[in-house]
Parts: C-alpha cells; structure tokens; sequence
C-alpha cells in the first residue's frame, strides 16, 4: 500500500481551516499516488482542547465537519484518517473520546478510540475522554491495519521495565491479524523526545516483525511545540520514510516496498530546541491573532536571544525593541541594544524612564523616609519597564515578549509586574547556560546565509546584570550559572533531593539547599507568569503542579 504521510499544523477549534487543510493534503496525497493519507492526532479539531470539549457545541461542531469531511471523499480516490473527538456512548461516564476515522467513498467506515488516556506532566487526556474498552483492526484495500491513537503504541511491554498501563494495544491487534501500524500523534516535543520515540517504535517494529507509520503532528498550541519528524519503518525498524522536523510536509511511503521518502531530519539538540522556539513563537503569536511584537532591549543576551527568535518567527518588519534606560544603566549596554537591533533591521525605540523612576521615589518618600533603600526600589525600575511595553500594548495591539530565562524564573530573579510583563514567555524553559548556545547559534546561522552574526560580542562577553543598582552582577545574588544550572536540573527535571544534588554534582550542600529553597518560595512568582513554551522534560507551567502555600522542605 503507498501511504501519505501528512504532518499538518493546525489550529485548536478552527474546524473549518483544520478540514480544509486536511482536503488540500489530501489532494496532493492522491497526486503523488497514495492509497491511504493518514493525519495525526486530533488533526480535525486540534490538540490539546482541554475544556472545550466540555461544550457540546463544540461536540456537535465537530461531527458536523467530520461529515462533511467524510462526504468530501467522495471525490477522492484514497482513503482518509483523520483524529478528532467523538461523542462517547450515552453510558460513558465522560461525554467525548479521543477517536480516529477512515473517510472513503463519501462516508465514514471505521472509527478507532483511544484506549490509553495519558495523565502526567502536560497530559491530562483522563480527565476529558473515556477510554476505549476494545480495539478492532481496520481492513483498508487488503491491508490490515492496527490503527494506534499516540499513547496506545507507547506501552510496548518488551520496552519498557515499569509501564503506566497494564494492557498493550499494539499486541492486541497484531493478535488479531493486524499486518500493518499506524500511530497518529500529537506528542509534545521536548529534548530527548525525538531519540525516545525512534527508539520505542524501532523496537515495536522488530519486536512484531512489521512495518509501521508514524504520524505526528507540527506546531505550537500555548506552551506546547510539536515537531513533527513523522517517519515510517519496514519491518526491520529501518526508517524508510521520513518528513521535516518543525515544518508541515508530506511524504510518500511504499509498505510492500519497504522504501519512501526521505526528507533532512534530526538536527542536532540546541538546533532543535532553536526550532522548537521560532516555531512556538510563531504560532502564538499567529494562532493568537497578532501580527506584531515588543521586545525590552536591555542590551543583555536574554533579551538579544528572544529578539533574534522573534525575526525569525514573524519577520523583522513585525518586531520592535523598546531600549529603557534607567538611573543605573550603563552606556555600552544601550549601545549594545541600538547594536543588535540595527543588525536584526528591526524598529527601536528609546524611552527614558530615570524621569518616571524619580517621580515614583518622590510620591513615595513620605512612606518610604524612614527605610533604606532595597530591592524596592530596584523593582520599582523593573515595574516602569513593564509598565511602558504594556502601554505600548494596549495602544498600538502588539504582543509583548518577556526575556526571562529558566534560571532566574525558578529562583524569582525576576520581578513580578515588572519584567515578567508580556504575553508569552519565549525563553522560560531556557537555562542560562543554554542562553548563549542559542545565541551563538543565532550568529552562526546569519554568517551562514552571508551576514553579520546580529548578537554584538560584547552582549556574550560582559557580566550578567539587570543593572538596577551601581555595579550589579547576576553573581551577587545567585551562583555562577553553570552551578545553578546543574542544581536546577537535578531538583526540576530529575527530582533529587539536596544530597543527592550535592553528592551528584560536587556541589556545597549548603548552596543547594539554599537554591532549592529560592525554587520552592517562589512558586507564587511563577503561577502568574505568562505562559511559556516547553522544551525541557519540565517545565514550568501545565505540566508541573506545585502548592504555593505549603510548608516542605528538602
């Protein structure tokens, strides 16, 4: 059978563009001769939904383009499948499932629910369908296909040493004559994930001595960044097919054969995660309903980073630095901004606010006579910056986005209502350290297609600083990055305790604890930062839930 490979970006409840994206590819599926097109995960409706499938409009909306959908087949001589979400039977406890369809011949003739509903880190799939109580293989022009909805052929009991579920999906229909997988995907990309992946489903491969197809979906919905990479494998586990990373593509897959298209992949992880960045910045920002930006230039490499991510994502016609020099700022680091700016083309613009920094101290000074001056007043310059990129927001209807990395969100060296203002959060899922790798991937990449890396040398060079007190560095309240990068790993993404940080990385224990207390106490910072997009196993945002008001400690 040729099988079409369509790896589509689609929008969350836009059923109307879904369906008709999903025609136009299945068209040029028909062109290039295939049988079948197979879309992935939720392609009609959009993944993740979350409450709206709560709505029975929503619900009903849905059927009616899946029928429509279906009817349009009629005029296709190939067959569709297409995920959605179906209406579960009247006896369900919850109303909707997670379910593919086969279209063909102006009708739906097979429909396949999702048996294994994923609830962890960003999952929470339990909470929204019911789970299939059986399978069926699906016979499509002689092939008999194990049609596997995401998590359904990522429980292979021969691969993993503990699984989430006690059933196997896969097996079940390879036991009942299935001669051929399909596994339609929408499975958040994250580093790591694209090794993982390969390596779960070369394994299922060889393990049922059968070739299967791999569809994923591409894109960025809120905080999650799909990456597509869709691929096929014989029989062997060799991939014989396989799509773009980070683009929508079709690709052609020959299962007698073996053999099928094979489109550049895998670039290497910081590249990647590069990607994974302009993507998700792009289709926030598009898929929001904005057309333009604001980025505060600080001169600094966060801020360099998140302006270099935002030209590539929406073009630098659409992207304005704001530079807002206050008291402590120093000469070179608007420099630097004006700098990166000129060498990015995009718009900049200088608004003082040592003005507006002095009128606040001066309304205050009655309450204020009696203190020393603190990180209140720092703050202050943090929240007249906030302050300005949120005017500018409201008057002209650009997005604002925050500079914030990784670091400093988990220990609240940040300031809320202040340089956490904006929309989406590009870079919080970034770790310093990874900061500047990306940053030098910016200069690489602009020198490969013959210009200047746009990143001054100076902005990787100097001391970290927020710059709003005289001679501030980053190191004279936290670690130098490396060492809190590596302690931040261990609490956030791998779970250790403080000895074992300590123990693992060489690392005082007394500094850990210290850094892991920063985390834990500023949990309230981070529940009302913009969302952010996930690149990391963890992430701050929907995939970790921590209580703000508790009293544990490590």
């Amino acid at each position: 059978m040729r099988i079409a490979l369509a790896q589509i970006n689609n929008t969350v409840g836009d059923l109307d563009a879904n369906a008709s994206k999903i025609l136009d590819f299945s068209r040029r599926a028909e062109r290039a001769g295939a049988e079948l097109v197979v879309f992935p995960e939720l392609a009609l409706t959009g993944y993740p939904p979350r409450d709206l499938v709560e709505k029975q409009s929503f619900l009903d909306r849905t059927a009616a383009a899946l029928e429509k959908l279906a009817c349009a087949t009629a005029r296709l001589d190939l067959a569709l499948l297409v995920g959605y979400v179906s209406r579960a039977p009247e006896s369900a406890a919850i109303h909707a499932q997670n379910a593919a369809a086969v279209l063909e011949h102006g009708r739906i003739t097979f429909r396949q629910c999702k048996m294994l509903l994923p609830t962890y880190d960003v999952f929470d799939e339990a909470r929204y369908f019911e789970p299939a109580a059986s399978q069926d293989v699906c016979t499509i022009r002689g092939a008999r296909l194990a049609i596997a909805i995401c998590e359904d052929a990522w429980n292979d009991k021969q691969f993993w040493e503990r699984r989430r579920y006690s059933r196997d999906p896969i097996e079940e229909l390879v036991q009942k004559g299935a001669d051929l997988i399909v596994s339609i995907n929408a499975s958040p990309w994250n580093i790591g994930k694209r090794r993982l992946r390969k390596e779960i489903f070369h394994a299922a491969a060889r393990r049922f001595e059968l070739p299967l197809v791999y569809v994923h979906m591409v894109g960025g919905n809120d905080q999650l960044v799909f990456d597509g990479s869709s691929f096929a494998m014989n029989a062997d586990g060799e991939i014989a097919a396989q799509a773009l990373s980070f683009e929508e593509d079709l690709v052609i897959f020959d299962s007698a054969q073996g053999l099928g298209d094979q489109h550049p992949c895998d670039p290497a992880t910081d590249d990647a995660a590069f990607d994974a960045l302009v993507l998700g910045t792009r289709d926030y920002i598009r898929k929001c309903g904005f057309k333009s930006v604001l980025v505060g230039l600080s001169g600094g490499i966060d801020s360099a980073l998140v302006a270099a991510i935002a030209v590539q994502a929406v073009g630098a016609e659409n992207v304005t630095g704001i530079g807002m020099p206050g008291p402590y700022s120093s000469e070179h680091s608007l420099a630097d901004a004006r700098e990166l700016a000129a060498n990015l083309a995009i718009r900049f613009e200088v608004i003082p606010i040592k003005l507006g920094y002095e009128a606040v101290i001066q309304t205050l000074e009655p309450l204020f006579a009696q203190y020393r001056p603190d990180t209140t007043e720092e703050n202050i310059q943090s929240r007249l910056r906030g302050m300005v990129l949120m005017s500018l927001s409201n008057k002209f209807g650009s997005l604002v986005l925050t500079t914030g990395n990784k670091s400093e969100i988990a220990v609240g060296y940040c300031t809320l209502y202040g340089d956490m203002c904006g929309g989406l959060a590009v870079i919080s899922d970034v770790p310093k350290t990874m900061v500047y790798r990306l940053a030098s991937i910016v200069n690489r990449r602009w020198q490969k297609l013959g210009g200047v890396g746009p990143i001054p040398e100076n902005t990787f060079t100097k001391p970290p600083s927020a710059e709003l007190r005289p001679g501030q560095k980053d190191t004279d309240s936290l670690p130098e990055y490396e060492i809190l990068d590596a302690i931040l790993a261990g609490y956030i993404e791998r779970y250790e305790t403080v000895s074992e940080i300590a123990a693992n990385q060489q690392i005082d224990e007394a500094l850990v604890r210290e850094i892991v207390r920063k985390v834990d106490r500023n949990e309230y910072k981070r529940q009302q930062a913009a969302p952010g997009l996930r690149i990391t196993p963890k992430a701050f945002g929907v995939g970790r839930r921590f209580p703000i008001a508790h009293r544990f400690t490590e």
